[in-house]
């Protein structure tokens, strides 16, 4: 299908995207997979080539480039090259705690953190859910007392991406624990606090080359100057910024999608049963034709959600729309594509395998399907 939204600019970057994760990503793949976490000098590589922090201004050592289709670029170059979980701590920084620094940064700490977030130095993460929280995002019990310049956080997080290998962290905390979403505010927890302390790398279902961990705050003194945004107004500034996780996590949706279905069209025209090429039975070309129309219609819908980013124009709801319905789709495409390898496509060494259990989770994290519906449903009046 032909995509109109990219110019030459982004072409050549692509170029860049797909050789970097030919090189650094692709071939330790199954290493890391193995060990459960990714190499922390592949991200420093990413820095040096240009992939971090494309829309950090050029004078903090960025690209000086605010224009989310670089990022849409990555994400699809990443997946293409079979690194759904390997890069997700690329793309977690670049597509959802950046905009945060970018945002509401002050000069001073705009200074102290943009140049190490641009050149790999600084890996970042973000830190909501709660073992006791998760979609209810105002309901967080982890506080923030001020005492004198500090802050005094005492908590805990779960399921932080990046959360064994991140130096920064934006964490959601309440300033006053007596309020709900007047209460939060956004601190920057560092590497070597004191009290400040990672639990295991969790042991998940898939993506297991992406580091997920507990964090623990005991007493752990954070300068106000780590003060991200306005106190108490912490809600709303994680509310301005997830239509762009949200679109960032369908790009990749949609992108898994293909690349499982490229996948399963190859092996369909290679294996052979009965006597001919599975491909040519009439259930499996109408299989792969219905996906091929799928995908071809949440391509075009894909698009015009990332233009409307780069626009201004994307809204929460509509963002919602789309988180929900393409990984939906991926799950539902990178099944039916599963199917199609038979008894291979359970095995491991296939990487649709890998693919059918790395899907899963894209329905749940960012917001879940039915919080998305939930979000869509109150626009309608309901």
């Amino acid at each position: 299908m032909n995509r109109t939204i990219f110019d030459t600019d982004h072409d050549l970057f692509r170029s860049t995207a797909r050789e970097f994760t030919e090189r650094e990503v692709t071939p330790n793949v199954t290493k890391w997979e193995h060990q459960g976490i990714v190499d922390r000098d592949m991200f420093s590589l990413a820095g040096q080539a240009g992939l971090l922090g494309m829309a950090i201004p050029e004078r903090h050592g960025g690209g000086g480039v605010d224009d989310f289709r670089f990022n849409a670029v990555l994400v699809e170059e990443l997946v293409k090259g079979d690194a759904m979980a390997s890069g997700m701590c690329i793309t977690l920084h670049n597509d959802v705690v950046l905009p945060y620094f970018l945002e509401l940064t002050t000069p001073e700490q705009a200074e102290r953190w943009l140049p190490g977030m641009a050149s790999g130095e600084l890996m970042s993460a973000i830190a909501m859910t709660e073992p006791g929280a998760g979609s209810d995002l105002a309901g967080i019990t982890t506080t923030a007392i001020r005492d004198g310049d500090d802050y005094v956080v005492n908590g805990s997080k779960t399921f932080i991406t990046n959360g064994i290998n991140s130096d920064v962290i934006v964490t959601a905390v309440k300033t006053n624990p007596e309020e709900r979403h007047a209460g939060m505010s956004l601190l920057v927890i560092e590497e070597g606090m004191d009290g400040f302390t990672r639990g295991r790398n969790l042991d998940k279902i898939g993506l297991h080359a992406q580091d997920t961990a507990e964090l623990f705050f005991d007493d752990v003194r954070v300068p106000r100057d780590n003060l991200l945004g306005e106190e108490g107004k912490g809600f709303l500034h994680l509310v301005a910024n997830l239509p762009q996780e949200r679109l960032g996590l369908t790009v990749a949706s949609v992108s898994h999608a293909q690349v499982a279905f490229d996948w399963t069209l190859e092996y369909v025209k290679e294996r052979e049963a009965f006597g001919q090429k599975i491909g040519g039975f009439q259930t499996v070309k109408h299989t792969l034709a219905e996906m091929r129309t799928e995908l071809d219609i949440a391509q075009v819908y894909v698009d015009a959600q990332i233009m409307a980013l780069v626009s201004g124009e994307l809204t929460a709801t509509d963002a919602a729309k789309a988180k929900w319905w393409v990984t939906e789709l991926e799950n539902s495409v990178i099944d039916r594509c599963l199917q199609l390898f038979g008894g291979w496509g359970y095995m491991e060494e296939y990487p649709i395998a890998r693919a059918f259990r790395d899907a899963r989770v894209q329905r749940i994290y960012g917001g879940t399907t039915e919080i998305m519906k939930e979000i869509v449903g109150k626009s309608l009046g309901l």
